[in-house]
């Protein structure tokens, strides 16, 4: 007996052009709250989880495939592991000149260099890196995901093909 696939849920209209309309006003509001979050410094991981959603729901939208088509989510993994070194780095390379760990620069009663109301402060190369952690992260996860489904997909229509040609 034959066997059926199981039916796919195909999104509605609506879902898709919401998808497309929110994208860019999403990444607009991540990197709003990333660079002056609701505190003066930012908000990195409010911010990742934002842009991760926006991602997230153009795969919903516009299945696995499309997903693989668009670049922020492509190299999501990278953007990772960028934002893990750049932690690091913020957090770490302060000790190497005799600070303790997270230390920021410029010190207390410093100037630090601004464009517009933006401070170029190590807090805000933070922010940075837990935002791409963040959004690597669950970009990332969602890829891996959506990648398993396709192949399976893909094995299975070979599957059936190799079946239907005996």
């Amino acid at each position: 007996m034959p066997q059926t696939p199981p039916p796919t849920i195909v999104p509605h209209g609506m879902i898709k052009t919401g998808a497309r309309v929110f994208l860019v006003p999403g990444w607009v509001l991540a990197i709003a709250i990333l660079l002056k979050g609701y505190a003066d410094i930012g908000d990195g991981f409010a911010a990742g989880v934002i842009a991760a959603v926006i991602v997230i729901l153009q795969g919903i939208a516009f299945g696995a495939e499309e997903l693989e088509h668009i670049r922020v989510a492509r190299f999501a993994p990278v953007m990772c592991f960028i934002g893990l070194a750049l932690a690091y780095a913020v957090a770490f390379v302060p000790t190497f000149f005799g600070y303790s760990i997270l230390t920021h620069f410029p010190r207390m009663n410093e100037h630090a260099a601004h464009f517009g109301p933006l401070e170029f402060i190590t807090p805000v190369l933070f922010d940075i890196a837990v935002f791409l952690v963040v959004y690597g992260f669950c970009v990332g996860a969602v890829m891996t995901v959506a990648r398993a489904e396709l192949r399976h997909k893909r094995l299975l229509q070979r599957a059936r093909k190799r079946g239907g040609n005996r």
